[in-house]
């Protein structure tokens, strides 16, 4: 039988058509689709809790926050309703929706409705807005079909909510939620998700700050239609007609704005940022920086820092970029948590503590302060005096110059340098002869942020000490932590046993005990007392001039770094860190829950030893007051103390006797240098007795040369009119009396009584240098002279 040609056609018809469907299919389905946005972001930071801290705006001047996670399940309601009431069952497009507006646009003569749904006008959105044409509409349609095909409902709005138009510069529902009611969407009342849902159909006529009545009308029929489908009930309604239309945009907040603009900067722009701030702790700390800017400001400083760290975790709780008051004329954009300054005496702590762990000091060993020149470099105390000996851990406390530089010299600065980089000072990036003596008092640079991790490390490796069967944990020294997406991931590491860490337990232990417990200067006495009150462990530090002030303190919660002073690096008179920087810290402090727990004793790092109560060495038989006290075990490895010996003494006490003879007794004797300038703070100190006359004791030098070094090279310096400078040459003896008689290369140049100083100008070489004093004691002294350009002294305040 044969087939009708009009049937043939037919199906040849439906052929074709059902062909390029399902071409069209294929293509919607499994063609490439390049993203539909690719509109720049607004940088995004929250606290710990989500909420806001600041934003930026995006590169084209929108204030558009990249997508959430998922729409408010208000805002989605108002939204269907208002825009879509058929969204959840049509496949992107609506034929019923256009031909209603084709009819309503030919009976105005103009464009009045698109009949388009939501996904169609995520089409729109995607395709730039173009002007409305029947063209762009079939394109808008096809688009909108693969959009459907591709996502689900929710990923549709969520498109939807991010990308569309609020009115003005806002794009997006999370940015409009914060623009217009200063909070996250999903905390929007029924009023405020009806508000912001009618916007996007026509942005540019209403949005709150212009047609008011216009948008209240809006809202008010959309609620109404809410409550007609039962999505509120009628109290719900009544209520959310009564709120009040927000009047305009609010400023977005600035809560951390130094800590923002540097995240953008290392590559988190356009991005939400989910941050480990405690937003509360954030805006009480900026408060307390910049109440106490006025303080600085007296004083023509302009700038500071602070940061605050969970000890434990490393989590930045609070970040004080720099103070609001210093505007563009004095670098307040400058993000200073981040910007290297002179470290001026905070890198001392470090310095001990890897001493005592290498068993080359103990807690409370003296130590020589006293007149020291290596090379031409003058190190000097901030009193500009010297204490003859002083235990080591007051020397750290009270951050004295002189024992610092002669412990780095007797430690290295290699040594010192491979410690500070491996407990994360990464900008201390310079070379130990770039560095020098210099690096303990100054001479390196580094960032709060830097040293805050540095000393919350500290803290971190002494608290997690012998947890879970461990001695040390892999992964306790680690850079502070800003970002809740990486304290997270670290907190879900498990621990790992690891060697011993760059720092011990056991020497950290000692170091923070020294910065808590011990004598302070003057200046610092009123700070003690509130310091041992909270346990708090801390340090200042000043650069050279005056340029950095430096205060951080620790304890087994909390970890806070200040810095203070002029970003332009203009000194001032009285920036110190006891004077400038102390005083915030402790503000800061206040701030924080008070804990009376301190860092428990690694016992399992400490050993008991026998240890002179006068010198802190580890006691000799001679030694007459003994404790038994905790040290690090490397400790044991020290000398015996030098400092005790027996002397025989006649009956009445005035002079020595030969050994054996008389009554033999304890003494306390320090070197002749170290001696008289002790004999200087210590009315106390009672100097050995002279020996009866033409008695041999032999084993008493009653001088020595403080200065030149043995075998160093003294740089004498060319004046600037031509003339050769000199060098004074320093001798210590025991007698105050004594004459003593100067002979240079064989040459006899002078004697001096009492004060034993003398201003030498030798030619450039190898010389000797001889001093003899009235009873024939002799000492010498080799050193090599060159000619050339100075360098001033380092002089840094605690």
């Amino acid at each position: 039988m044969r087939i009708p040609h009009s049937r043939i056609k037919i199906r040849r018809w439906s052929l074709i058509v059902l062909a390029v469907l399902s071409l069209l299919l294929a293509w919607a389905r499994w063609w490439p689709m390049s993203p539909l946005f690719i509109d720049p972001y607004c940088t995004v930071l929250l606290d710990k809790d989500a909420h806001l801290l600041g934003a930026t705006v995006a590169d084209d001047g929108q204030w558009r926050f990249p997508p959430g996670e998922k729409v408010p399940i208000r805002f989605a309601t108002c939204l269907v309703q208002f825009e879509d009431r058929h969204f959840r069952s049509h496949w992107g497009i609506r034929p019923q929706s256009l031909v209603r507006a084709w009819e309503q646009n030919r009976a105005a003569g103009r464009v009045v409705s698109g009949g388009s749904t939501i996904t169609m006008q995520v089409a729109r959105m995607a395709r730039g807005n173009r002007a409305r044409t029947y063209g762009e509409k079939f394109i808008e349609a096809i688009l909108a079909l693969r959009i459907e095909i591709r996502m689900d409902k929710d990923k549709i709005l969520d498109l939807f909510a991010a990308h569309a138009p609020f009115g003005g510069n806002v794009v997006g529902l999370d940015a409009a939620a914060w623009r217009y009611f200063g909070r996250p969407a999903e905390r929007l009342s029924w009023s405020e998700s009806a508000t912001l849902a009618v916007l996007p159909n026509a942005p540019s006529a209403i949005y709150p700050g212009k047609g008011h009545d216009a948008l209240r009308n809006k809202r008010d029929r959309l609620l109404t239609r809410l409550l007609a489908v039962h999505a509120i009930d009628s109290t719900e309604w009544s209520l959310a007609k009564e709120e009040p239309l927000p009047e305009g945009p609010r400023v977005l907040p600035q809560r951390a704005p130094h800590l923002l603009a540097t995240l953008k900067s290392q590559g988190h722009d356009g991005e939400i940022l989910h941050s480990t701030l405690d937003g509360e702790l954030q805006d009480r700390a900026t408060a307390a920086a910049d109440l106490y800017a006025g303080r600085l400001l007296a004083n023509e400083v302009h700038n500071a820092a602070a940061i605050i760290l969970e000890t434990g975790t490393g989590r930045v709780l609070a970040y004080v970029g720099n103070l609001s008051s210093a505007g563009a004329a004095h670098a307040g954009e400058v993000d200073i948590v981040r910007s290297r300054r002179s470290t001026g005496s905070v890198l001392k702590p470090f310095l001990y503590a890897d001493m005592l762990q290498g068993g080359e000091l103990l807690p409370d060993m003296l130590v020589a302060d006293i007149p020291t020149r290596y090379n031409g470099f003058a190190p000097r105390n901030y009193d500009e005096h010297y204490n003859g000996a002083v235990p080591a851990s007051e020397a750290l406390s009270r951050s004295l110059n002189v024992p610092a530089v002669r412990a780095l010299h007797a430690h290295g600065i290699d040594r010192t340098l491979r410690l500070l980089r491996a407990m994360g000072l990464k900008s201390i990036d310079r070379s130990a002869d770039d560095y020098g003596l210099s690096l303990i008092v100054g001479g390196a640079e580094s960032t709060p942020w830097e040293l805050a991790g540095a000393y919350a490390n500290m803290g971190r490796v002494l608290q997690n000490f012998g947890r879970k069967g461990m001695a040390y944990r892999q992964g306790d020294v680690h850079p502070p932590v800003v970002l809740a997406a990486e304290a997270d991931e670290r907190t879900a590491r498990a621990p790992v046993a690891e060697m011993t860490p760059a720092l011990s337990a056991g020497s950290i232990y000692f170091t923070l005990k020294a910065l808590r417990e011990v004598a302070r200067p003057e200046d610092e006495q009123g700070w003690k007392q509130f310091a041992g009150s909270r346990n708090i462990s801390w340090k200042t530090g000043t650069s050279y001039g005056h340029r950095d002030a430096w205060a951080i303190g620790l304890t087994a919660k909390y970890c806070i770094a200040v810095w203070t002073g002029n970003a332009s690096g203009e000194g001032r008179p009285g920036l110190t860190g006891t004077l400038a920087a102390a005083p915030l810290l402790f503000d800061l402090f206040n701030l924080l829950p008070a804990s009376d727990a301190g860092f428990e004793p690694p016992y399992d790092e400490m050993v008991r030893s026998a240890i002179c109560r006068t010198t802190g060495f580890r006691a000799n038989r001679d030694c007459p007051q003994v404790d038994t006290a905790w040290v690090p075990p490397q400790g044991t490895r020290t000398p015996l103390c030098p400092y005790h010996r027996r002397v025989w003494l006649d009956a009445s006490g005035t002079h020595q006797l030969a050994g054996g003879a008389g009554i033999g007794i304890p003494w306390f004797q320090l070197p002749p240098a170290m001696e008289h300038y002790y004999m200087e703070r210590q009315p106390a100190y009672k100097p050995l007795p002279p020996p009866l006359p033409d008695t041999p004791i032999g084993q008493d030098r009653p001088m020595e040369i403080m200065y030149p070094d043995a075998g160093g090279t003294i740089l004498i310096p060319i004046q600037l009119d031509g003339s050769v400078g000199s060098m004074v040459a320093e001798v210590a003896h025991r007698d105050p009396r004594a004459t003593l008689y100067w002979d240079l290369d064989g040459t006899f140049i002078g004697t001096t009584s009492g004060e034993h100083r003398m201003a030498l100008s030798p030619e450039a070489g190898l010389h000797l240098l001889t001093l003899t004093d009235q009873r024939g004691n002799r000492e010498q002294r080799t050193f090599t002279v060159v000619r050339g350009a100075s360098s001033p002294p380092a002089r840094h305040a605690p």
